[in-house]
């Protein structure tokens, strides 16, 4: 029974990572992406 747990726990501890990475790298891309319009905006006008 020790076993099962110690695999759903590193299961959660493997998801719970990829998905923070993942909405990481998807928000530093968006966050990159709004500055450089934000930027563009500016030199318009």
């Amino acid at each position: 029974m020790t076993m099962f747990w110690l695999l759903l726990t590193l299961a959660a501890l493997l998801w719970y990572g990829s998905v923070t990475f993942y909405v990481a790298v998807k928000g530093a891309a968006d966050i990159r992406e709004m500055l450089a319009r934000l930027k563009s905006r500016d030199r318009e006008r």
